[in-house]
């Protein structure tokens, strides 16, 4: 892997952090702990589905929270739905789970791979999700995660699955 550390992004503005705090607070609170899912989403061209948030820097894999009631399948369709009008093709396969200091210290992310997903309209910008697209995992756009590019270099076998997100 070329880089192991982040690269330069903007810094989040005092609204996002205070968000991110609250929403954090609110969490702790309200749950014991916290799991969310994400997945390497790639269409029958291999390429992989990405997306850049409006209150996060990076490109990022899609996912997000399970709710109470959800189960990690259900939570994972809706994050796809929502962050890219993504469809399931083959079944998710879940491939590791992490824990995810950097967000709290009793959060979890399950990890699924889901191949030949198919994106029903393409993912117009609005307040959650400035950018969407399909990128050739050789070809990633420069902004993307440095743990983005970690669980891609684990799918592809060119390193060993961390515990850590």
């Amino acid at each position: 892997m070329e880089q192991d550390t982040l690269p330069d992004f903007p810094t989040r503005s005092l609204q996002a952090r205070l968000l991110t705090w609250v929403l954090h607070r609110y969490f702790a609170w309200s749950r014991g702990m916290t799991m969310g899912v994400r997945a390497a989403c790639f269409d029958a061209d291999g390429r992989v589905f990405l997306v850049r948030h409006s209150y996060v820097p990076g490109w990022h894999l899609p996912g997000g929270g399970i709710e109470r009631g959800e189960t990690a399948l259900q939570a994972l369709a809706k994050e796809m739905r929502e962050e890219g009008n993504l469809e399931i093709g083959a079944a998710p396969r879940l491939l590791h789970v992490y824990f995810n200091r950097r967000t709290s210290k009793r959060d979890h992310v399950l990890f699924y791979r889901c191949d030949g997903v198919t994106q029903t309209a393409p993912r117009l910008k609005d307040r959650e999700i400035v950018e969407a697209g399909f990128f050739s995992p050789d070809a990633l756009p420069a902004a993307t995660t440095v743990a983005t590019r970690r669980r891609l270099e684990e799918i592809a076998g060119r390193a060993p699955f961390a515990d850590i997100w």
